[in-house]
């Protein structure tokens, strides 16, 4: 039996071939009757579907995925994973690499991807915090999501704070009670 796993980090994700939907039609390509298993999750969260599917994998079995970051994260967690796979009699396909067996070969092959693997993960991670490190620099930084509202729009509704509810502020301007005590917060600072 061909299993397949397909994921992404975020549902919206579709860059560089790696959307659900492109995963799948891959897969499918190669292998018309898969069982595809998905799912929409961080590579370094718990995974769910990923944890049934190692479940349900069996001796003969083959397991297909398109890349290796989709399959694991860092080389310990990856090597886990083969190794018990392995050793079950399940064969690993990933797309961008060939067929993992167990062989001396095989073995090494997937060492040194999985390791290089998390080192392009942590060098991510590295340009990440220096982009951070240098955008707090600037003056007006605010780290999270920018905010929806305008100054003026969370002004005008402090403003109608002392002659209406929350719920009818919310009702009228669309700013949430939480939303509201922030600024109203924040203001008092």
């Amino acid at each position: 039996m061909v299993y397949a796993y397909v994921r992404v980090s975020t549902k919206s994700q579709a860059r560089d071939g790696n959307s659900l939907e492109e995963q799948k039609l891959r897969i499918l390509e190669k292998y018309p009757e898969a069982v595809i298993i998905s799912e929409s999750m961080s590579g370094a969260a718990f995974r769910p579907e990923f944890e049934r599917l190692l479940f349900l994998l069996q001796q003969g079995d083959r397991l297909a995925v398109t890349k290796l970051d989709r399959f694991c994260r860092t080389a310990k967690e990856g090597l886990e994973h083969l190794d018990m796979l392995i050793s079950k009699g399940v064969e690993i396909e990933i797309f961008n690499y060939g067929l993992f067996n167990n062989t001396p070969t095989g073995k090494l092959l997937v060492t040194t991807l999985l390791a290089f693997a998390e080192f392009e993960r942590s060098l991510i991670i590295e340009r990440t915090s220096e982009g951070k490190a240098i955008a707090k620099k600037h003056a007006n930084y605010r780290e999270g999501r920018p905010s929806p509202y305008s100054p003026a729009q969370l002004a005008h509704a402090i403003e109608l704070k002392p002659d209406y509810s929350y719920k009818q502020i919310e009702e009228m301007t669309g700013i949430s009670k939480s939303t509201l005590i922030r600024a109203i917060n924040k203001k008092k600072e």
